[in-house]
């Protein structure tokens, strides 16, 4: 199958990846460097930002970001000018794969700042051999850091209690009570297709099986149900559907292992009866992002299983406006059959994009007022939202309101909006919080599917970053496991009948028993302690 291919190449490139990232942080000893730190040329204040009271010339950073897609561009735009002027500093932006950070290590010169996307690397794991502690460069150099900075987060990525890194989109215990993050996953399906087929019940397994025979009849050129690419991992059939179950991620303070649960397996039975009908196409499997998405555009999906509906915003969008009255909602569908409700997932504590800031630094000083600034309500509005007056209002209750000039911008010149303004799309301290204060921070396609989600959200904090140290036994062993999971769901949606379903999945069971299994998960266990300690939670 075309897309085991695909799974084995990905996995190998992963494992190649880590082997480079292995060898470039390994063999150092501990030593951020902090204790060579020059004293500050400006009066340092608990009160007052550092950026106002530095008044050293032009500094220049360099800024390595671990994704291709971002924009390089400095000084172009006006949220990077206003930056720039602000803090007296030219940021020299590079972009790059592990094979470009670990030139970085190996060579020893280091950029100023650095941006990885994961918290499980080795090179985070180990960021107290080549990364400032932040509290050593906030406490030295700007200890306003520290009203700006979530206290939770800086706990959370603490190593032998100092903190290296700082994420963006870390939402907090609080943020979550707090009612403003929104969900993104939502089983969905175009209004017009539920106009025409009528009542039908999509909670059930059997009622999902039969709603899809009924879109097949209606609508003969729709694919009736869809979900997310597989470019980056299980798509939405996975943890999407058992967040929708409610499968727990705890049983008795100890992993469990959702995958196996009776009530998704059942749904993923029923999935299998759906693709017998010819109601999944088998496309879905081998898709790529971009096919996906432009099938989203098209409107080519009846209903879809949808994770990240914000990522698809722009898509989901230009259906709607094309087609008014056929537009994507989302309903009740794809439920427990023993009762649990949806238990929504949103980003963790752990953020996405973490920051750090390298022990080779040129200018450390300027590095931590760049991370404080970025922080701060000043530099999260400016990011956000842009100029006020020109871009935005804000109410007293401080919810945010797009100008008619900005609006206009935004709707009739989007280029001139990101290449001129690059609002909102200056991300590497970016909060959910901060994007909350303006619905429009949102396309409006996707307001539906967030109101429905909003009383399901519940964080998933104590399974994040529980895995095997990268390198270890244990490690090579789960992600042989997950690679084996990946092919063995695809192959049991498409089995041909009960019998072939259950043969993969108990080939799968007897996989994970010589692959380690139980060492993987009381490392697992060990882990979720841990987290649970990180958070003062029982």
């Amino acid at each position: 199958m075309k897309k085991k291919g695909i799974l084995r190449a990905l996995s190998a490139v992963v494992v190649l990846g880590s082997a480079l990232i292995l060898t470039a942080c390994g063999g150092k000893k501990a030593d951020s460097g902090s204790s060579n730190l020059p004293k500050a040329s400006y009066k340092v204040s608990k009160d007052t930002p550092a950026w106002k009271s530095d008044k050293s010339k032009m500094t220049t950073l360099t800024w390595f970001v671990k994704e291709e897609w971002w924009n390089k561009d400095y000084g172009k735009d006006y949220i990077t000018k206003q930056i720039k002027k602000d803090l007296n500093v030219n940021i020299k932006f590079v972009t790059g794969d592990d094979t470009k950070l670990n030139t970085y290590f190996a060579s020893g010169n280091m950029p100023d700042m650095i941006t990885i996307d994961d918290p499980n690397s080795k090179v985070a794991r180990t960021a107290n051999t080549w990364a400032y502690s932040l509290q050593d460069l906030a406490t030295k150099y700007d200890p306003y850091f520290y009203k700006v900075a979530q206290k939770d987060t800086l706990n959370w990525y603490k190593i032998k209690g100092q903190t290296y890194g700082y994420p963006n989109y870390s939402n907090t215990p609080a943020d979550y009570k707090s009612g403003k993050i929104l969900p993104r996953d939502a089983f969905i399906i175009r209004q017009d297709v539920k106009d025409a087929i009528g009542d039908q019940d999509f909670t059930t397994p059997e009622g999902f099986v039969k709603g899809m025979k009924a879109i097949k009849e209606k609508f003969p050129n729709l694919i009736p149900f869809g979900f997310n690419d597989f470019s980056g991992g299980n798509s939405s059939l996975e943890n999407v559907v058992q967040d929708m179950l409610g499968v727990p991620i705890t049983k008795n303070g100890k992993y469990y292992d959702r995958d196996l649960d009776p009530d998704y397996i059942k749904w993923l039975n029923a999935f299998r009866e759906v693709h017998a009908d010819g109601n999944i196409s088998d496309d879905s499997f081998t898709d790529d992002s971009n096919a996906f998405k432009e099938k989203v555009a098209n409107g080519k999906y009846a209903t879809m299983m949808m994770g990240s509906d914000v990522n698809q915003g722009t898509d989901l969008q230009n259906f709607a406006t094309k087609h008014p009255g056929a537009e994507y909602l989302a309903i009740n569908g794809i439920q427990s059959t023993v009762g649990r409700e949806p238990t929504l997932s949103q980003a963790g504590i752990s953020g996405w994009l973490i920051n750090y800031i390298s022990n080779k630094s040129k200018n450390p000083a300027k590095a931590i007022q760049v991370f404080e600034y970025l922080l701060s309500n000043k530099g999260q509005m400016l990011t956000n939202f842009g100029e006020k007056g020109k871009m935005y209002t804000q109410a007293a209750d401080g919810t945010v309101t797009r100008t008619a000039f900005a609006k206009k911008v935004q709707l009739e010149e989007p280029t001139k909006w990101q290449k001129q303004y690059r609002i909102g799309e200056f991300i590497l301290f970016g909060h959910d919080r901060y994007k909350a204060l303006n619905k429009d921070s949102y396309v409006k396609a996707v307001w539906q599917m967030q109101d429905w989600g909003k009383k399901y959200l519940k964080p998933q904090f104590v399974i994040e970053n529980i895995a095997p140290d990268p390198g270890t036994q244990e490690a090579r062993a789960l992600s042989a496991i997950q690679t084996n999971w990946s092919t063995t769901m695809v192959s049991m949606i498409r089995a041909k009948d009960k019998s072939e379903f259950d043969s993969a999945l108990a080939k799968y069971k007897k996989f994970q028993k010589e692959n380690s299994i139980e060492a993987i998960n009381k490392t697992r266990d060990a882990n979720i302690v841990a987290n649970k300690k990180k958070l003062n939670m029982k």
